[in-house]
């Protein structure tokens, strides 16, 4: 299962606002450090703070947080709210969907309990069991300490 690049920016995003949950956090300085366009970024921080995972402030002292504690974000759900209903294969897709082989193969459902299991294992990490006391990535983004 390959995720999106939207996805890969929205992890990377708040694992720095984690490991920096003290202060609000610039654009910049997650582009910069994350090596992400802050293009990409932006729209990601949009969808975030709609969903309720970052708290924004506008302005020259603005930035951004976390909208809850890291303890309470589970990666599935993340996942799930970021890749949102994308097919993971043609077969999966109401429309567009030009395979001849639709109503007699069995990947669909294989492939389906494989992306249960994928999220599944996802749900029981949160953002704090990815930061927390990983001194390799804490010294990659120059956090805070963690919070226990």
């Amino acid at each position: 299962m390959r995720i999106t690049k939207r996805t890969n920016i929205a992890i990377r995003l708040m694992m720095y606002c984690a490991a920096h949950r003290d202060r609000l956090v610039t654009k910049a300085e997650i582009a910069e450090c994350c090596n992400i366009s802050e293009n990409h970024l932006a729209q990601v921080i949009n969808q975030l703070s709609q969903l309720n995972y970052l708290r924004t402030q506008r302005g020259r002292n603005g930035g951004m947080t976390l909208a809850r504690d890291a303890n309470d974000i589970y990666i599935g759900q993340v996942f799930r709210h970021i890749e949102g209903g994308l097919p993971i294969a043609e077969c999966f897709a109401d429309a567009d969907n030009t395979c001849p082989l639709v109503k007699a193969c069995r990947l669909k459902v294989a492939l389906a309990d494989a992306a249960q299991a994928f999220y599944a294992s996802l749900d029981e990490i949160t953002l704090e069991a990815l930061v927390c006391d990983n001194t390799e990535l804490m010294q990659i983004l120059q956090p805070v300490q963690c919070s226990r």
